[in-house]
Protein backbone atom coordinates (compact mmCIF):
# COMPACT_ATOMS: atom_id res chain seq x y z
CA UNK A 1 0.00 0.00 0.00
CA UNK A 2 1.04 3.51 -1.43
CA UNK A 3 1.81 6.21 1.52
CA UNK A 4 0.78 10.12 0.51
CA UNK A 5 0.23 12.42 3.38
CA UNK A 6 -2.42 14.68 1.44
CA UNK A 7 -4.78 13.25 -1.06
CA UNK A 8 -6.90 16.30 -2.72
CA UNK A 9 -10.32 14.77 -4.42
CA UNK A 10 -11.52 16.86 -7.47
CA UNK A 11 -9.47 19.27 -9.73
CA UNK A 12 -11.31 21.98 -10.20
CA UNK A 13 -10.57 25.45 -9.44
CA UNK A 14 -11.06 24.71 -5.18
CA UNK A 15 -9.18 21.54 -5.41
CA UNK A 16 -6.24 22.51 -7.29
CA UNK A 17 -6.08 26.09 -5.15
CA UNK A 18 -6.07 23.62 -2.07
CA UNK A 19 -3.33 21.31 -3.47
CA UNK A 20 -1.34 24.49 -4.35
CA UNK A 21 -1.19 26.12 -1.10
CA UNK A 22 -0.08 22.82 0.42
CA UNK A 23 2.25 21.81 -1.63
CA UNK A 24 3.55 24.69 -1.20
CA UNK A 25 3.93 24.03 2.63
CA UNK A 26 6.35 21.52 1.78
CA UNK A 27 3.53 18.11 1.87
CA UNK A 28 3.36 15.61 -0.04
CA UNK A 29 -0.24 15.81 -2.45
CA UNK A 30 -1.80 13.52 -4.79
CA UNK A 31 -4.39 15.13 -6.45
CA UNK A 32 -7.40 12.27 -7.44
CA UNK A 33 -9.59 13.32 -10.49
CA UNK A 34 -12.32 11.20 -12.00
CA UNK A 35 -12.29 13.02 -15.35
CA UNK A 36 -9.77 12.85 -17.66
CA UNK A 37 -8.68 16.74 -17.25
CA UNK A 38 -8.84 19.28 -14.36
CA UNK A 39 -11.88 21.56 -14.26
CA UNK A 40 -14.16 19.85 -16.82
CA UNK A 41 -17.08 20.79 -14.68
CA UNK A 42 -18.42 23.69 -12.21
CA UNK A 43 -15.39 25.70 -12.53
CA UNK A 44 -15.02 25.77 -16.14
CA UNK A 45 -19.12 26.29 -17.18
CA UNK A 46 -19.64 29.57 -15.71
CA UNK A 47 -19.37 33.41 -16.33
CA UNK A 48 -16.33 34.03 -15.66
CA UNK A 49 -16.59 36.65 -13.11
CA UNK A 50 -14.23 37.74 -10.78
CA UNK A 51 -17.14 39.25 -8.33
CA UNK A 52 -16.39 41.86 -5.61
CA UNK A 53 -18.43 40.61 -3.33
CA UNK A 54 -21.77 42.40 -2.95
CA UNK A 55 -24.66 39.88 -2.83
CA UNK A 56 -23.61 37.32 0.05
CA UNK A 57 -25.25 37.72 4.15
CA UNK A 58 -22.89 39.39 6.58
CA UNK A 59 -20.59 37.67 7.56
CA UNK A 60 -20.97 33.97 5.88
CA UNK A 61 -18.41 32.39 3.93
CA UNK A 62 -19.20 33.24 1.23
CA UNK A 63 -18.88 37.68 1.78
CA UNK A 64 -15.74 36.38 3.60
CA UNK A 65 -14.17 34.41 1.12
CA UNK A 66 -15.21 36.29 -1.41
CA UNK A 67 -13.79 39.52 -0.67
CA UNK A 68 -10.36 38.34 0.55
CA UNK A 69 -10.18 35.99 -2.44
CA UNK A 70 -10.96 38.58 -4.93
CA UNK A 71 -7.58 40.40 -3.30
CA UNK A 72 -5.60 37.81 -4.04
CA UNK A 73 -6.83 36.36 -7.12
CA UNK A 74 -6.03 39.84 -8.76
CA UNK A 75 -2.90 39.76 -7.01
CA UNK A 76 -1.90 36.46 -8.61
CA UNK A 77 -3.00 36.96 -11.88
CA UNK A 78 -1.07 40.24 -11.91
CA UNK A 79 2.00 38.35 -10.96
CA UNK A 80 1.39 35.77 -13.76
CA UNK A 81 0.02 37.47 -16.42
CA UNK A 82 -2.94 35.38 -16.22
CA UNK A 83 -5.97 37.69 -19.20
CA UNK A 84 -7.90 39.30 -16.79
CA UNK A 85 -9.44 42.19 -16.66
CA UNK A 86 -11.11 45.08 -13.81
CA UNK A 87 -13.99 45.98 -16.57
CA UNK A 88 -16.50 46.21 -13.77
CA UNK A 89 -20.28 45.70 -13.34
CA UNK A 90 -23.39 47.93 -13.49
CA UNK A 91 -26.52 46.45 -11.48
CA UNK A 92 -29.67 48.20 -12.95
CA UNK A 93 -32.78 49.17 -11.89
CA UNK A 94 -35.26 48.69 -14.96
CA UNK A 95 -38.16 50.13 -13.48
CA UNK A 96 -38.37 53.18 -10.81
CA UNK A 97 -39.87 50.21 -8.53
CA UNK A 98 -36.28 48.17 -8.57
CA UNK A 99 -34.52 51.47 -7.52
CA UNK A 100 -34.37 51.26 -4.01
CA UNK A 101 -34.01 47.38 -3.95
CA UNK A 102 -30.48 48.30 -6.65
CA UNK A 103 -29.89 51.16 -3.86
CA UNK A 104 -29.30 48.78 -1.02
CA UNK A 105 -26.85 46.80 -2.48
CA UNK A 106 -24.23 49.71 -1.53
CA UNK A 107 -25.07 49.65 2.19
CA UNK A 108 -25.23 45.58 1.98
CA UNK A 109 -21.84 45.59 0.18
CA UNK A 110 -20.27 48.25 2.56
CA UNK A 111 -21.42 45.28 5.55
CA UNK A 112 -19.17 42.67 3.57
CA UNK A 113 -16.36 45.02 3.11
CA UNK A 114 -16.68 46.34 -0.31
CA UNK A 115 -16.92 50.10 0.15
CA UNK A 116 -16.34 51.22 -3.65
CA UNK A 117 -20.18 50.76 -5.20
CA UNK A 118 -21.68 54.09 -6.44
CA UNK A 119 -25.29 55.36 -7.22
CA UNK A 120 -25.25 56.26 -10.96
CA UNK A 121 -27.99 57.95 -12.17
CA UNK A 122 -29.85 57.22 -15.98
CA UNK A 123 -27.56 59.73 -17.51
CA UNK A 124 -24.70 58.51 -16.46
CA UNK A 125 -25.70 54.91 -17.13
CA UNK A 126 -26.01 55.87 -20.77
CA UNK A 127 -22.72 57.50 -20.60
CA UNK A 128 -20.96 54.15 -19.66
CA UNK A 129 -23.17 51.84 -22.23
CA UNK A 130 -25.56 53.76 -24.04
CA UNK A 131 -27.81 51.08 -25.40
CA UNK A 132 -28.67 49.86 -21.77
CA UNK A 133 -31.98 51.11 -20.87
CA UNK A 134 -32.80 52.00 -17.18
CA UNK A 135 -33.71 54.51 -14.94
CA UNK A 136 -30.14 54.44 -12.85
CA UNK A 137 -27.86 51.50 -11.76
CA UNK A 138 -24.92 50.71 -8.93
CA UNK A 139 -21.58 50.56 -10.54
CA UNK A 140 -19.20 48.10 -9.00
CA UNK A 141 -15.57 48.96 -10.47
CA UNK A 142 -13.76 46.34 -8.60
CA UNK A 143 -16.18 43.39 -10.42
CA UNK A 144 -13.84 41.70 -13.13
CA UNK A 145 -13.04 38.45 -15.65
CA UNK A 146 -10.59 36.00 -15.72
CA UNK A 147 -9.66 33.30 -18.05
CA UNK A 148 -10.86 30.62 -15.95
CA UNK A 149 -8.96 27.62 -17.41
CA UNK A 150 -5.22 29.61 -17.97
CA UNK A 151 -5.77 30.16 -14.04
CA UNK A 152 -6.45 26.83 -13.45
CA UNK A 153 -3.14 25.88 -15.58
CA UNK A 154 -1.27 28.17 -13.27
CA UNK A 155 -2.39 26.56 -10.11
CA UNK A 156 -2.12 23.16 -11.36
CA UNK A 157 1.42 23.93 -12.26
CA UNK A 158 2.59 25.57 -9.33
CA UNK A 159 0.91 22.38 -7.44
CA UNK A 160 2.91 20.42 -9.57
CA UNK A 161 6.39 22.24 -9.13
CA UNK A 162 5.76 21.48 -5.51
CA UNK A 163 5.69 18.17 -5.87
CA UNK A 164 2.12 17.49 -6.23
CA UNK A 165 1.13 14.86 -8.61
CA UNK A 166 -2.14 14.49 -10.18
CA UNK A 167 -4.19 11.34 -11.56
CA UNK A 168 -6.98 11.44 -13.60
CA UNK A 169 -10.02 8.79 -15.02
CA UNK A 170 -9.68 7.93 -11.05
CA UNK A 171 -12.65 7.48 -9.00
CA UNK A 172 -13.12 7.17 -4.70
CA UNK A 173 -14.68 3.76 -3.82
CA UNK A 174 -13.99 4.12 -0.13
CA UNK A 175 -12.45 5.81 2.34
CA UNK A 176 -11.50 4.33 5.98
CA UNK A 177 -10.40 6.15 9.00
CA UNK A 178 -7.57 4.08 10.91
CA UNK A 179 -4.73 5.24 13.29
CA UNK A 180 -3.36 8.70 12.27
CA UNK A 181 -4.96 8.60 8.91
CA UNK A 182 -7.30 6.52 6.27
CA UNK A 183 -6.94 4.35 3.91
CA UNK A 184 -8.26 5.96 0.41
CA UNK A 185 -9.78 2.93 -2.11
CA UNK A 186 -9.74 4.04 -5.89
CA UNK A 187 -11.00 2.73 -8.83
CA UNK A 188 -10.81 3.04 -12.77
CA UNK A 189 -7.24 4.05 -14.49
CA UNK A 190 -5.21 4.11 -11.12
CA UNK A 191 -6.72 1.81 -9.19
CA UNK A 192 -5.15 1.60 -5.81
CA UNK A 193 -5.31 1.81 -1.57
CA UNK A 194 -3.53 4.58 -0.61
CA UNK A 195 -2.29 5.48 2.97
CA UNK A 196 -2.91 9.42 3.37
CA UNK A 197 -2.58 11.45 6.89
CA UNK A 198 -5.00 14.04 5.31
CA UNK A 199 -8.08 13.85 2.74
CA UNK A 200 -9.39 16.76 1.34
CA UNK A 201 -13.15 16.33 -0.49
CA UNK A 202 -13.11 18.95 -2.96
CA UNK A 203 -14.97 17.04 -5.42
CA UNK A 204 -17.41 19.60 -6.28
CA UNK A 205 -20.75 18.21 -7.55
CA UNK A 206 -19.94 14.95 -5.98
CA UNK A 207 -18.28 16.26 -3.23
CA UNK A 208 -21.95 14.45 -1.27
CA UNK A 209 -21.40 11.38 -2.78
CA UNK A 210 -17.26 11.43 -1.49
CA UNK A 211 -18.90 12.35 2.09
CA UNK A 212 -20.74 9.00 1.99
CA UNK A 213 -17.62 6.87 0.53
CA UNK A 214 -16.20 7.41 4.29
CA UNK A 215 -17.18 5.41 6.70
CA UNK A 216 -18.26 6.04 10.01
CA UNK A 217 -19.20 9.73 9.22
CA UNK A 218 -22.40 10.20 10.38
CA UNK A 219 -24.88 10.95 7.68
CA UNK A 220 -26.17 14.36 9.09
CA UNK A 221 -23.65 15.85 8.41
CA UNK A 222 -23.49 15.17 4.63
CA UNK A 223 -25.97 17.78 3.09
CA UNK A 224 -28.50 16.58 0.68
CA UNK A 225 -27.41 17.89 -2.91
CA UNK A 226 -29.47 19.65 -5.11
CA UNK A 227 -28.62 20.90 -8.98
CA UNK A 228 -29.19 23.80 -10.47
CA UNK A 229 -29.02 24.24 -14.41
CA UNK A 230 -28.01 26.93 -15.89
CA UNK A 231 -27.71 27.97 -20.01
CA UNK A 232 -25.76 30.24 -21.32
CA UNK A 233 -26.40 31.91 -25.08
CA UNK A 234 -23.78 33.82 -26.60
CA UNK A 235 -24.11 37.18 -28.96
CA UNK A 236 -23.52 36.97 -32.41
CA UNK A 237 -22.27 40.05 -34.56
CA UNK A 238 -21.40 43.25 -32.56
CA UNK A 239 -20.66 43.22 -28.84
CA UNK A 240 -22.41 46.95 -27.84
CA UNK A 241 -21.41 45.91 -23.78
CA UNK A 242 -18.06 47.52 -22.38
CA UNK A 243 -19.06 46.25 -19.07
CA UNK A 244 -21.57 43.01 -17.28
CA UNK A 245 -25.06 44.31 -16.86
CA UNK A 246 -26.75 42.52 -14.05
CA UNK A 247 -30.46 42.76 -13.76
CA UNK A 248 -32.20 43.15 -10.24
CA UNK A 249 -31.61 39.39 -8.44
CA UNK A 250 -34.56 37.27 -8.53
CA UNK A 251 -35.27 35.04 -5.03
CA UNK A 252 -33.01 31.90 -6.51
CA UNK A 253 -30.35 33.81 -9.12
CA UNK A 254 -29.15 36.73 -10.49
CA UNK A 255 -31.19 37.00 -13.48
CA UNK A 256 -30.14 36.81 -17.22
CA UNK A 257 -27.47 39.02 -17.01
CA UNK A 258 -24.75 40.08 -19.92
CA UNK A 259 -20.67 39.40 -19.91
CA UNK A 260 -18.10 39.49 -21.65
CA UNK A 261 -14.91 37.47 -22.02
CA UNK A 262 -11.77 38.32 -22.35
CA UNK A 263 -12.30 38.14 -26.47
CA UNK A 264 -14.43 40.43 -26.55
CA UNK A 265 -17.58 38.35 -26.83
CA UNK A 266 -20.45 38.80 -24.99
CA UNK A 267 -22.67 36.31 -23.55
CA UNK A 268 -25.80 36.19 -21.44
CA UNK A 269 -27.07 33.86 -18.62
CA UNK A 270 -27.53 31.91 -16.17
CA UNK A 271 -31.19 30.72 -15.85
CA UNK A 272 -31.48 27.96 -13.32
CA UNK A 273 -33.55 25.33 -14.17
CA UNK A 274 -33.52 22.10 -11.19
CA UNK A 275 -32.31 19.44 -12.27
CA UNK A 276 -32.25 15.94 -10.72
CA UNK A 277 -28.61 14.45 -12.08
CA UNK A 278 -25.96 15.33 -14.03
CA UNK A 279 -27.07 16.58 -17.61
CA UNK A 280 -25.08 18.85 -19.67
CA UNK A 281 -27.43 19.31 -22.62
CA UNK A 282 -28.98 22.29 -23.76
CA UNK A 283 -32.49 23.05 -24.23
CA UNK A 284 -32.87 25.64 -26.87
CA UNK A 285 -36.54 26.59 -26.15
CA UNK A 286 -35.51 28.69 -23.63
CA UNK A 287 -33.94 31.36 -26.15
CA UNK A 288 -37.22 32.81 -25.89
CA UNK A 289 -37.15 33.53 -21.53
CA UNK A 290 -33.79 34.87 -22.75
CA UNK A 291 -35.38 36.89 -24.97
CA UNK A 292 -37.37 38.34 -22.82
CA UNK A 293 -35.32 39.05 -20.17
CA UNK A 294 -32.50 41.11 -21.63
CA UNK A 295 -35.05 43.13 -23.14
CA UNK A 296 -35.67 44.51 -20.01
CA UNK A 297 -32.44 46.33 -19.95
CA UNK A 298 -30.84 46.25 -23.45
CA UNK A 299 -34.00 46.55 -26.16
CA UNK A 300 -31.89 46.73 -29.39
CA UNK A 301 -31.82 42.87 -28.48
CA UNK A 302 -32.68 40.86 -31.63
CA UNK A 303 -33.70 37.56 -30.81
CA UNK A 304 -31.69 36.03 -33.67
CA UNK A 305 -28.71 37.11 -32.61
CA UNK A 306 -28.97 34.50 -29.64
CA UNK A 307 -26.49 31.47 -29.97
CA UNK A 308 -26.61 28.26 -27.92
CA UNK A 309 -23.59 28.26 -26.21
CA UNK A 310 -22.56 25.98 -23.14
CA UNK A 311 -24.61 24.79 -19.55
CA UNK A 312 -23.44 24.71 -16.20
CA UNK A 313 -24.10 22.57 -13.16
CA UNK A 314 -24.05 24.78 -9.90
CA UNK A 315 -23.34 22.35 -6.89
CA UNK A 316 -26.22 23.42 -4.01
CA UNK A 317 -27.00 22.31 -1.25
CA UNK A 318 -30.22 23.96 -0.35
CA UNK A 319 -32.99 23.55 -2.85
CA UNK A 320 -35.66 25.81 -5.21
CA UNK A 321 -37.62 26.88 -2.21
CA UNK A 322 -34.79 27.46 0.22
CA UNK A 323 -32.68 30.68 0.97
CA UNK A 324 -29.12 30.47 -0.53
CA UNK A 325 -26.93 28.28 1.52
CA UNK A 326 -23.05 29.39 2.83
CA UNK A 327 -20.21 27.76 1.82
CA UNK A 328 -20.14 24.64 4.18
CA UNK A 329 -16.73 23.34 4.70
CA UNK A 330 -16.53 20.64 7.59
CA UNK A 331 -12.99 19.83 9.58
CA UNK A 332 -12.38 17.68 12.57
CA UNK A 333 -14.06 19.94 15.08
CA UNK A 334 -17.19 18.94 12.94
CA UNK A 335 -16.98 15.60 12.70
CA UNK A 336 -14.34 14.34 14.96
CA UNK A 337 -11.71 12.93 11.98
CA UNK A 338 -8.60 14.44 12.19
CA UNK A 339 -7.18 15.19 8.99
CA UNK A 340 -10.61 15.35 6.76
CA UNK A 341 -12.14 17.65 5.55
CA UNK A 342 -15.48 18.46 3.05
CA UNK A 343 -16.23 21.30 1.20
CA UNK A 344 -19.97 21.08 0.27
CA UNK A 345 -22.04 23.90 -2.16
CA UNK A 346 -18.88 25.05 -3.67
CA UNK A 347 -20.57 26.92 -5.98
CA UNK A 348 -20.21 30.72 -6.83
CA UNK A 349 -18.65 32.43 -5.82
CA UNK A 350 -16.11 29.62 -5.52
CA UNK A 351 -13.45 30.45 -8.68
CA UNK A 352 -13.28 34.17 -7.24
CA UNK A 353 -12.56 32.88 -3.20
CA UNK A 354 -10.83 29.83 -4.66
CA UNK A 355 -7.39 31.08 -3.24
CA UNK A 356 -8.68 32.05 0.10
CA UNK A 357 -10.62 28.80 0.74
CA UNK A 358 -7.31 27.22 -0.07
CA UNK A 359 -6.20 29.23 2.91
CA UNK A 360 -8.77 28.40 5.13
CA UNK A 361 -8.01 24.63 4.50
CA UNK A 362 -4.89 25.19 5.04
CA UNK A 363 -5.30 26.75 8.64
CA UNK A 364 -8.46 24.07 9.14
CA UNK A 365 -5.77 20.83 8.81
CA UNK A 366 -3.92 21.46 11.87
CA UNK A 367 -5.74 19.84 14.71
CA UNK A 368 -5.66 22.79 16.99
CA UNK A 369 -6.89 25.06 14.03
Amino acid sequence: MDQIECVIIGAGVVGLSIARALALEGRDVLIIEKEDAFGLHTSSRNSEVIHAGIYYPKNSLKAQLCVKGKELLYEYCEIRNIPHKRVGKLIVATEDFEVETVKQYIPKAIDNGVGDLVWLSQEEVRELEPEVRSVGAVFSPSTGIIDSHNYMLNLLGDAERAGAVVVYQTTIASIKPERNGFVVETVGLNAHEIKAEIVVNAAGLYACDIGRAVADLDENLIPQPFYAKAHYYSLSGRNPFKHLVYPVARKDSLGVHVTVDMGGAARFGPDLDWIKGIDYSFDNSRQKLFYDAIRRYWPCVNRDQLQPSYTGIRPKISGPNEPAADFLIQSHRDHGMKGLINLYGMESPGLTASLAIAEMVNRLIEPDA
